[in-house]
């Protein structure tokens, strides 16, 4: 699947002029709705961590679609 990662969320250059990109913008939103997600009193036992990593996936894909990059 083939999936807009909406860029590097933190580009960044060496000191030897290497670019590096680090994670995607897509994988920092994911990684931060997560965050939120288990913050609150969900259940996030193993039972349900395929159910919030879809959703917190699917909410960066919406807001990268909201930005206008996918």
């Amino acid at each position: 699947m083939s999936k807009d990662t909406g860029g590097p969320a933190f580009p960044a250059t060496n000191h030897h002029g290497h670019k590096l990109e680090g994670m995607t913008l897509r994988d920092y939103f994911a990684a931060r709705v997560m965050q939120g997600l288990l913050a609150t009193d969900i259940d996030c036992g193993p039972k349900y961590a395929q159910i919030i990593a879809d959703n917190a996936y699917g909410l960066a894909d919406a807001m990268l679609k909201a930005r206008g990059q996918e």
